[in-house]
Order: C-alpha cells, then sequence, then structure tokens
C-alpha cells in the first residue's frame, strides 16, 4: 500500500519537491534523460524584461538542507477512519474534518485532495520561549552517513542536526516550522490568506522564514494586540503577541481588492458630505446613508455595505449583535447614558465582562437605542472590518477567552486559547464568503472551529474546517486529566461538540455542527519491511496484509480505502458505495473502482468485464491492492481490462 512512497523515500533529496513542480509546469525544458535544460530556461528570460541576478540575501539555518528533504518525502502514515464517530447522524454527512496526528503527515496526506483549495489558513504554533512549550521533536531515522548523503550535506553538518532532537534552539524551531508552511502554501487557493500567531521569541524568524515561502512582496501585514497583563520581565514587560498575515499572491487579489477599495473610498466620500450637511446630527446622518444606498443595484459591492449606515467621530459603523456566544455568558446592568435606565438584556447575555464593557461604553464603541428598552449592539466599523490597516483592531483581554473556554468546558483544561470572536473578525475582514474552507494544522483548543461555526450560524454559512492535532499526552497533575482527558486533541474535540450544542441552543441555525475524525497511524517497521520486499511473480505468502493495518480497533480495509479515496483527490468526506459482482464486492467512487479484499474469483473478473461492456459499470480505472489477489488472477484482470471491446480505455492502478 505505502511502497511506492518508501522507494521513493530513498532516492529523494532536498529539492525534489521543487524540481518535480517545476517539471510539471515547464516540461520542455527538461530532456528525455529527466536532465533541467537551464540554457534553454536562460534564452527565454532573456528575451523578456525578467532581469537575472544572483540572491544577495538568504535566511541560513542549522537544519535547513533537512527541513527541505522533509517537504521532498511522503509520509508514511496511513489515514484511520473512526467509524462509530463518523456514522453518528450529526458526523455522517458532515465536511468538517478532524486529523489527529503529526502535522507535518496531516498536510502531506492534505496535499492529495485540497492542493490550491483552501481559503484561509489560521496557525497558533509553540512560541518557542525556552521552556517546554517547544522541543524539537523529530526522532530522526537518520545516521549521520544517510543524512548527509540524503540532504547533501557534510557528515559534521548532519551530526549537528541530529543533535536538535530535543532542543530549543531558534535553528530547532526553523527547522520544525520551514517545512510546515512550505508545504502548506500549496494548500493556499492563489487567492487565500495564512494568518500566524507569534510571541517575540520568534517573530522576527517568522517574518523571515514567511518572506522566503510565500514571498516578500505577498506580505499583507501583522496585527499587534494586547493579550495580557503579565508583569514578570526585569526591563520591558511584553503584554501583547502579533499575527503575521501573507496573501499566496497579492496579484490575484489586487482587482477584488481594488473594486473593495473604490467602494469604500464613495462610501467614505458620501458620508463626508452628510457630515457637512447635519453636522453631529447622527440620526439625520442615518436617514440619508439609508436613502443613499438604494440608488445602488444588488451586484454593486457598494450595496452589499448598506448595513454600514451609521457615523459617529471615528467613521462608518454599523451595530452588531453584542449577545454572548453562550447562554449566561455574563449578566449585569448596563445603564442608558441618556435616559439612566437599566438596559434591555440580551436573552443569551453580554459578549463582555462587565469591566470590558464599562470601558467600551466609555471609549463611545457602544451603540445604544432610542431608549433602555433597546438592546445595545456593538460598533463594527466600516474600516476595521472591510479593508482595513490590520493595526487598527482592537481586541479585548486575551483572559476573556480563556474564561470563555473554561465556561464551555467546565474547568481550567486548556491554556491561552485563541479568542474566538478574534478568529472570526480575522476572517470576516478578509471577506470569506460563505462557502469557504478554513485550516488549522496547530489547532490547540480547536478556536478555529468554533469560530467556522459560530460564523456559519450568523449568516446561514456553509464554511467547512479542517483542524489537525498532535495527540501530545497531558500530565497525569494536570486538572485536564483529573477530568479524563488524556490527550490534546481530546479537549479539542470535546470543544467542538459543547461549541455545537450551545450555538444550536442559542441560534437553532442549521448549519454542520458535525465533523469526520480520522487518526493518522504508523504501520510496524516489520510490516513496512514486508511491503518492501513483498514480490508478485513469486506469490511469496505474508500473512494477512489488509489486518496488519487495522488501528484503533478500525478493519484495515477501512484505513486502505480511505487513505486511497483521498490520495486520489476524493478527499476526507467521500463516500464509496459497494458494487456486487459475482459474488466479491468492490468499492466504486466516482470513476474508480478499488478492489482491496481478498476473495475475488475468475467469475467475479468475468461479471466485472460484462458489467463494463454493458456500460452498467462506467468506470476509468481500477485500482488494485496486490497482496489480495494471486498472481494468475492479477494477470487475468490485467489481460482482460486491456481486451475491452468498444475501445474502452481503463486505467488498472497497482497499488503496493
Amino acid at each position: 500500500m505505502i511502497k511506492d512512497q518508501l522507494t521513493k523515500n530513498n532516492t529523494v533529496g532536498p529539492n525534489t519537491r521543487e524540481i518535480e513542480k517545476l517539471r510539471k509546469v515547464f516540461p520542455h525544458y527538461f530532456d528525455k534523460n529527466g536532465d533541467f535544460m537551464i540554457d534553454r530556461l536562460k534564452e527565454l528570460l532573456s528575451s523578456t524584461d525578467v532581469e537575472m541576478r544572483k540572491e544577495g540575501y538568504e535566511l541560513k539555518f542549522l537544519g535547513k538542507s533537512y527541513a527541505k528533504l522533509l517537504t521532498s518525502t511522503e509520509t508514511k502514515t496511513v489515514l484511520t477512519p473512526i467509524i462509530e464517530h463518523n456514522t453518528k447522524g450529526i458526523n455522517a454527512e458532515s465536511k468538517n474534518v478532524y486529523m489527529v496526528g503529526d502535522n507535518i503527515d496531516a498536510i502531506k496526506h492534505l496535499l492529495k485532495s485540497y492542493s490550491n483549495e483552501v481559503d484561509c489558513i489560521y496557525i497558533d504554533p509553540p512560541y518557542n520561549t525556552g521552556k517546554k512549550d517547544f522541543v524539537y521533536p523529530d526522532t530522526f531515522e537518520f545516521t549521520k552517513e544517510s543524512l548527509a548523503k540524503s540532504a547533501g550535506i557534510e557528515e559534521d553538518e548532519a551530526e549537528r542536526i541530529l543533535n536538535m532532537a530535543g532542543k530549543s534552539t531558534h535553528s530547532a524551531w526553523l527547522t520544525f516550522m520551514y517545512p510546515r508552511l512550505l508545504l502548506a502554501r500549496d494548500l493556499l487557493k492563489d487567492e487565500g490568506v495564512i494568518f500566524i500567531s507569534i510571541d517575540e521569541n520568534e517573530h522576527c524568524n517568522l517574518k523571515l522564514i514567511c518572506d522566503e515561502v510565500f514571498g516578500e512582496e505577498n506580505f499583507a501585514g501583522e496585527i499587534i494586540w494586547k493579550n495580557s497583563s503579565k508583569n514578570d520581565q526585569s526591563y520591558i514587560s511584553m503584554q501583547h503577541e502579533y499575527i503575521i498575515a501573507f496573501v499566496k499572491n497579492k496579484s490575484m487579489n489586487s482587482g477584488e481588492w481594488t473594486e473593495k477599495k473604490e467602494g469604500l473610498e464613495e462610501i467614505f466620500k458620501a458620508f463626508e458630505g452628510f457630515r457637512q450637511k447635519h453636522g453631529d446630527d447622527w440620526e439625520a446622518i442615518h436617514k440619508e446613508a439609508l436613502e443613499w444606498y438604494k440608488q445602488f443595484p444588488e451586484s454593486n459591492p457598494i450595496y452589499s455595505s448598506k448595513h454600514y449606515s451609521w457615523m459617529d467621530e471615528r467613521g462608518v459603523y454599523f451595530p452588531a449583535d453584542i449577545s454572548g456566544p453562550n447562554y449566561g455568558q455574563y449578566r449585569y446592568d448596563v445603564t442608558h447614558p441618556n435616559t439612566g435606565g437599566i438596559c434591555k438584556e440580551p436573552a443569551s447575555g453580554w459578549r463582555y465582562p462587565e469591566e470590558t464593557m464599562k470601558q467600551r461604553v466609555k471609549d463611545n464603541l457602544i451603540h445604544f437605542g432610542k431608549d433602555e428598552t433597546t438592546i445595545p449592539n456593538n460598533k463594527t466599523y466600516l474600516v476595521d472590518t472591510q479593508f482595513q490597516s490590520l493595526t487598527s483592531i482592537k481586541y479585548k483581554d486575551g483572559r476573556v477567552a480563556s474564561n470563555q473556554l473554561n465556561d464551555l468546558l467546565g474547568g481550567k483544561y486548556f491554556t491561552n486559547p485563541k479568542d474566538v470572536d478574534l478568529l472570526c473578525l480575522l476572517f470576516k475582514a478578509i471577506g470569506l464568503d460563505k462557502n469557504s474552507l478554513i485550516i488549522d494544522f496547530f489547532s490547540g483548543s480547536a478556536s478555529t472551529a468554533h469560530a467556522v461555526m459560530q460564523m456559519n450560524a450568523e449568516d446561514n454559512g456553509k464554511r467547512k474546517f479542517i483542524m489537525v492535532q498532535l495527540p501530545e499526552a497531558i500530565e497525569e497533575n494536570k486538572p485536564a486529566y483529573q477530568a479524563g482527558y488524556r490527550t490534546i486533541d481530546e479537549i479539542g474535540r470535546d470543544r467542538i461538540e459543547k461549541a455545537a450544542e450551545k450555538i444550536k441552543t442559542n441560534t437553532n441555525a442549521g448549519i454542520d455542527y458535525g465533523y469526520k475524525l480520522y487518526k493518522l497511524n504508523t504501520p510496524e517497521q516489520k510490516t513496512l519491511d514486508k511491503i518492501v520486499d513483498f514480490n508478485p511473480v513469486e506469490e511469496l505468502v505474508l500473512g494477512d496484509m489488509i489486518d496488519i493495518f487495522s488501528f484503533d480497533n478500525i478493519p484495515g480495509k477501512e484505513t486502505i480505502l480511505s487513505t486511497w479515496l483521498n490520495e486520489d483527490g476524493y478527499g476526507l468526506c467521500s463516500k464509496a458505495e459497494k458494487i456486487k459482482l459475482k459474488t466479491y464486492e468492490a468499492d466504486l467512487h466516482d470513476g474508480s473502482l478499488y478492489i482491496i479484499e481478498e476473495g475475488i474469483t475468475s467469475e467475479d473478473i468475468m461479471e466485472l468485464i460484462k458489467k463494463i461492456e454493458n456500460n452498467e459499470l462506467m468506470i476509468s480505472r481500477v485500482v488494485v491492492y496486490p497482496y489480495s489477489l494471486p498472481f494468475n488472477q492479477s494477470h487475468e484482470l490485467k489481460k482482460n481490462i486491456a481486451n475491452l471491446r468498444q475501445n474502452k480505455n481503463i486505467t488498472v492502478i497497482e497499488r503496493y
């Protein structure tokens, strides 16, 4: 099943992946021996306006060659679907995914089905503070000699790289992040965006590595936001973090952004006129704005901004919901500034704790109705949510996110979760439409999944999420362990399920509240050795080559099929249907027939040929697990497929 990957891994080098991409785009620059004809490319470039020069600035760190090598190797893991979970009513038709495993392996699997399909990636990687939050996790399967050969480096450098295991140096962190970002880039659509949270310890290095991976010209900006009130440093107390933003291809966004920018400028110009006409009579400005928007057809971007009909000293805004995302969020009295009465409270409580609310009222960030019988709203400014300077975003104290998660789970089981409202604001700021796909491969407490569901509930969207989390063990002395959690992913999955319940109770929105669950498993070395040594001509008896892929009490056949469906581009939410031949049942999905289990007979093969020739079975290929077919039956299948009538062209693929 993974023999081809193992064989390939023995031949790749640090730049194999880049060369394969180059060959795919420019096959005419390679000769029949596979050698790259650089002179032909130089000739092309010399006839254009492209200036050729040698790079004078480059990020270098110990382990970079190894990091590049990791991007070229195939994963040895397989995808095991957790059947009991995936077949539950709420999950059976879900298009969301949660993957448990190392994220570099998960990304390699995702690239098979989701390349250029992702609208937004948000990640909150380990911060490398020098404490236990980050140590380089690779156990290395190399000796210094084999690593030197594979990575094309000297043995002393290879030895230094191997010695990084368990370290928390800058080079170790960069070696950890580099391949993950390089691979993740290919998941993004051309207009896709990635947000990365980081603190001061690796902020500069992250910016440099992203400049190299995504291109310095695709830097979209960064957010600096206050997330704590700590005072634990001798010089300057760091009370903020950063969120770095890059787009995959800024030129792909230029038309959309230009149109949006021009629309905003027209809105601002109109409101300036309203302000000159009515002064500080905000009610009059509001009424005129509502009339002004009516002149635009629904297809005009300006019309889509019609809810931004209010204005104050800061600018144009709309009154947004200020209710809590969960019932019983925060309960206290809010005084109307004009009448002195106690304002009507949202059914689910206030979104903010009382002190935060008081500060927002003081800062004039709350929109009050004509009297206390109306519920106050948030002021959401047009410049902040549509075409913003990222540093203009204002956030509440990071402790609020912890309190929200603690309330949801019933205890303090996870430290420093990301704020759901913060993530929603980010996603709204880049205009994620209702069908967007968002990925977080450092999922943690699954704030990203929570945010996606919350956004969907607000506008009946169909946004999908894919979460990836390493099953990091929880220490026995931690409250989370005492509450029954054993790994971090269990906290994240519980958070998704509890958040789904709360959102559904609060909103009754008919959205996707479930998710498909997969675990990444690595076969034992003896299994891999069997796969490599298998010789179908000699009909070696290897034992049950399906059961060796049985993990988590899931039949091995399910793991093989799920891995193959994803490998063939059908994704992690696809379903295969059973097709009965004579007595044998094969699996069919979208033109691909999978023969995995043992037991197919000559009669079954003839029945397959009959169904194909009679157009009862419309397929383009047959994918076979050779360990389940004796050599003579494999030969019979291929021979009959090759001799189909009516010039039918069907490919037989054998996967070892």
